[in-house]
């Protein structure tokens, strides 16, 4: 499950278990790419907040059509 913000700079993606990852990350990083390919001005982060969340977010550090992930 994801929850996102307004402008769809972040979604949070909240999970329950391993398995549940991949799709539920694979589905936020999607939405983001439609944004940032309209508004192509940033990559996307992917960071682990905690034990199954995660915030996928548009951020400018990142390049353009790249996807790159951190720990918090």
């Amino acid at each position: 499950m994801f929850h996102g913000n307004h402008a769809h700079r972040s979604l949070t993606v909240h999970v329950d278990s391993a398995r549940e990852l991949d799709s539920a990350l694979s589905s936020a990083i999607g939405t983001l790419q439609q944004h940032a390919v309209a508004h192509p001005c940033c990559g996307i982060l992917v960071t682990r907040e905690a034990a199954g969340e995660y915030r996928v977010a548009l951020d400018e550090s990142v390049p353009f059509g790249i996807t790159q992930q951190r720990c918090a």
